[in-house]
């Protein structure tokens, strides 16, 4: 099966700054793929290259099995783009912004309020419809856009942060639309700087600094770490973080939230954890602890 998304040795720079460097992945129809990374990663020009709003410098994309660059106008008409701020009309109600997306999309009559209606209820919006799209919570505005997104039926969904400084309840609902869109045969490319999303992904690629330094499943990914991580509780954690790395059987330390987790070297015994007295169990890894450690990894080879 050809894949959705096909991306190889994707390179783009802005003199002096390289923002996307070597980069090749494939995204296969319907699944949710994430690409997790910080401010800065280049996870916004991988998908402005995707979508065709911006040229690379090297490399190739492929959508639905059309050249992005030779047949970008045959590309947008397949996939949805939500940027980080989508253009909603503040003055419109939240009926008005998808009549004028329908309109711009060749969408009327009877498709287009059946299409409307469809969608209302999908993100559960249907009792705000008469709403001023200005006075919406920040959850609703990206609802709206995701439905201003989806009118004109895309194959592929392309999603740029689009929970960002969203409230968690909010997130939780438009990941399970997602999911929804998704089991009716949609295809998702999702950036995202949460790595608690990222768990929602059926494959992520982690992006730093314009490169791909790991990519898998989530489940896969926690499993890669050639550490072994242990959750450690105690009273006075900086006490425990500090003396826990000056052990040569450590690999690293971090606090989690009112915890540590500590990453033995392979081959160490857990004796060393048990020394300090502290309650401790063994735990796979987050995928932030990964991102962590494999960044920090790459650092140090850096320099």
């Amino acid at each position: 099966m050809t894949p959705m998304i096909e991306i190889a040795g994707l390179t783009k720079q802005f003199p002096p700054v390289t923002a996307v460097d070597g980069v090749s992945l494939s995204v296969a129809k319907g699944e949710i793929f994430g690409i997790v990374g910080p401010d800065g990663a280049g996870k916004t020009t991988t998908l402005r290259i995707v979508c065709g709003l911006v040229n690379a410098t090297t490399g190739s994309v492929r959508v639905t099995g059309l050249d992005v660059k030779r047949e970008t106008d045959a590309v947008k008409d397949r996939i949805g783009y939500m940027a980080q701020k989508f253009g909603l009309y503040p003055d419109l109600t939240v009926e008005e912004n998808m009549v004028f997306y329908a309109d711009l999309f060749g969408i009327v009559g009877r498709e287009r309020n059946e299409l409307a209606v469809s969608l209302l209820e999908m993100t559960r919006m249907l009792p705000f419809r008469d709403r001023h799209a200005g006075k919406l919570s920040g959850g609703m505005k990206q609802k709206l856009a995701l439905m201003c997104t989806l009118l004109h039926k895309p194959e592929v969904l392309i999603l740029d942060e689009p929970t960002n400084g969203v409230d968690p309840v909010s997130r939780r609902d438009f990941w399970k639309i997602l999911r929804r869109l998704v089991a009716g045969g949609l295809t998702v490319f999702v950036t995202t700087a949460y790595l608690d999303e990222a768990d929602l992904c059926d494959r992520v690629a982690l992006m730093n600094a314009g490169r791909i330094i790991l990519m898998d499943t989530p489940q896969a990914l926690k499993e890669s770490l050639p550490e072994a991580c242990y959750e450690v509780r105690g009273a006075d954690l900086r006490a425990l973080r500090d003396g826990l790395r000056t052990k040569p059987e450590v690999a690293d330390v971090e606090l989690a939230g009112s915890k540590l987790h500590v990453f033995l070297r392979p081959g160490a015994g857990e004796e060393v954890v048990r020394q300090t007295g502290a309650e401790f169990r063994r735990i796979l890894p987050s995928l932030e602890d990964v991102f962590i450690a494999t960044v920090g990894k790459e650092s140090s080879r850096a320099a």
